[in-house]
This record gives C-alpha cells, sequence and structure tokens, in this order.
C-alpha cells in the first residue's frame, strides 16, 4: 500500500487527487490531506441548495463537487481528511466500516470514545466527528472522510446554513446532525499535526507492504490537468446539479421582489418575478433575458447590465435582483 502525505491545500487540486489515485494509480493507496476553507458537496447533490451562498461569497470559500455521493461537509485546516483507495472484486459501498478502523484505534489509544455508527458515521459520544463517503470505478473503491479535529464551527455551521423552502428538487439533501472536534476529546491535547503522524505511523505499521510515496511531477502534471478542467469549473460544481426549482423573495426599498426559476443543467429555462413594486417599462423583457442564461452570478450580472434597472423596478438595484436569484 502506498501512503501519501498530500501537502496541498488548494481544495480543488486535492478532490481531484482523490480521482486520479482511484484511476491512474493502480496500487493500493492510503493518504492524508488538508484543504482550506472549502465546502465539498456530494456528486448527486444540487450545489446551490446546500449552501449559504452570501456567507461562501463573503468568505472566499471553495465550492468543488466530488464523485462520491452523500452530503455537503465544511473543510478548513482544522480537518484532517484520509482517503482508501483499494482494488478487489469484494470492493462496495459496505466497507465503509472496515476503512474506518484505524482512525477508531488511533482515537481510542488517544482516549477518545470513538466507534461507527449508523450507515457512515464517526462518534465521539453520541456526536459527530466525521462522515465518510465511497465510489467505485470498475473492480476498485474510493473511500475517504473528513475527520473534525479542530474546525470552526461557526464556519461550519454558518457556511451550510441554508433555506430549504427556496428550492424544489429531487437532489440528495445533508442532514444536520450535532457535531464535535476530536481535540476536545483527547485526554492529552495534540496537535492536528501530531495527529496526522500518529494515524499515518498506525498505517504504516499495520497493513502490509505499506511504505511511503510522494507524486512524481507526472502525477503532479495530470493532477493539476484534472483539476483545471474538472473540478475548478463551473460546469461540474453547479451545473452538475439535478434539475430544480427556485423561490426567493426579498424585500427592497421598492417593495416586495420574490424571483422564481426553474433551472436544468445549471441553466435557467423559465423566469418568472412577482412583487408589489412599481415599473415604467413593465418587467418582461427581463424575465426574457434570463433565460437560457447560467444560473451564476457574474452571468446574470452581464444580462442585467444591458437594462436601465431603474426603469423596470422603481427603486430596485441590480443587486437586489442578484439578491434574490441566490
Amino acid at each position: 500500500m502506498l501512503c501519501i502525505y498530500h501537502e496541498s491545500t488548494d481544495p480543488y487540486f486535492n478532490v481531484a487527487t482523490d480521482e486520479y489515485i482511484l484511476k491512474h494509480i493502480e496500487e493500493d493507496c492510503f493518504m492524508l490531506w488538508r484543504n482550506d476553507n472549502a465546502i465539498i458537496v456530494g456528486q448527486y447533490q444540487n450545489t446551490l441548495a446546500e449552501i449559504n451562498y452570501n456567507y461562501v461569497k463573503e468568505h472566499n470559500i471553495a465550492v468543488v463537487r466530488r464523485i462520491s455521493g452523500g452530503g455537503a461537509v465544511y473543510h478548513d485546516l482544522g480537518n484532517l481528511n484520509f482517503s482508501f483507495t483499494q482494488s478487489g472484486k469484494n470492493s462496495s459501498l459496505s466497507d465503509f466500516e472496515k476503512f474506518t478502523q484505524p482512525i477508531i484505534q488511533v482515537l481510542q489509544e488517544l482516549g477518545a470514545n470513538a466507534r461507527f455508527e449508523g450507515k457512515n458515521d464517526l462518534m465521539i459520544d453520541g456526536k459527530k466527528i466525521a462522515g465518510n463517503a465511497a465510489h467505485i470505478h470498475k473492480n476498485k473503491i474510493l473511500h475517504h472522510g473528513c475527520l473534525l479535529f479542530a474546525s470552526e464551527m461557526r464556519n461550519v455551521s454558518e457556511a451550510l446554513k441554508i433555506n430549504p423552502i427556496k428550492y424544489i428538487d429531487k437532489a440528495i439533501k445533508s442532514v444536520p446532525k450535532r457535531v464535535t472536534n476530536i481535540s476536545e476529546h483527547l485526554k492529552t491535547p495534540i496537535s492536528i499535526e501530531v495527529f496526522t503522524e500518529k494515524l499515518m505511523n498506525h498505517v504504516l505499521t499495520n497493513y502490509p507492504n505499506a511504505h511511503l510515496y510522494e507524486f512524481t511531477k507526472e502525477d503532479k502534471k495530470n493532477i493539476q490537468k484534472l483539476r483545471d478542467e474538472k473540478y475548478a469549473t463551473h460546469e461540474w460544481n453547479y451545473g452538475k446539479s439535478p434539475e430544480y426549482n427556485f423561490k426567493k423573495a426579498i424585500r427592497t426599498n421598492g417593495g416586495l421582489l420574490e424571483m422564481n426559476l426553474e433551472v436544468k443543467n445549471g441553466i435557467i429555462e423559465k423566469a418568472k418575478i412577482f412583487g408589489d413594486f412599481f415599473s415604467e417599462k413593465g418587467i418582461a423583457e427581463v424575465e426574457d433575458a434570463l433565460v437560457h442564461t447560467l444560473h451564476k452570478e457574474m452571468e446574470l450580472r452581464k444580462v442585467l447590465s444591458q437594462f436601465s434597472i431603474e426603469q423596470h423596478f422603481r427603486n430596485i438595484t441590480e443587486d437586489d435582483l442578484i439578491n434574490a436569484m441566490f
């Protein structure tokens, strides 16, 4: 087994790395890695329905879709992520508990009452410290998880706080659970770097033929290509969301503004605006112009910039309209 300390903290690069080791490295792998501030959404989720868009934008939080299913998770440098890839005819999603055993063993050695519960959670004293997800490619499984070690809990809750009424779709929804940091349950305080080293040493000691591996220049070049062409694109992170209807009402200086959108493959197919505002020229032109536009702020601003907004929405600004669409 190849054991990898992955030093990058770029969320787009790191999620690309998971796919790369699954599909392009033949040997089984174990990898430990950390992300800078990011929300990682499951493959089958509606991205915009999982994030607090304004908070994410204000705090410059990356949003990345992974290839595995499950719910959205918040990453920061207080989290430690782990990935296993393993080949075999019996690779299946039922292996969740097996892949978490090294984590549980190390935590128990450190005095934490850690255990696997439910279908994919690691818990300490009834609170969640990690979720797990998996993806199968041919005869190989990628199993990965995010360990809350010393994460900023306020950011976790704020970044993932959304209004479920805004979205009507069939996407898999994240289920909020009570969470806690591992660092709060250790008998002797240690840093995340020491915890990382202990976990890696445990795997190196207990897995047959386990040894450290560093990515080659060719590996890094290929991962960067996958990052740039897939994981850093709006099409992958937002456009792959299932078809959904969006509805949001806000108060403005011009009155109530309610936005209704039908979106497919990330592109607005229908737009209808309601409210008790006044209009000099009507709003039909604006509604028509929104159709066939990406549900993406930059693209929507390009469309709206073609209009004198005040003539269509009295005392309502372009920023108001954008706010009503996210």
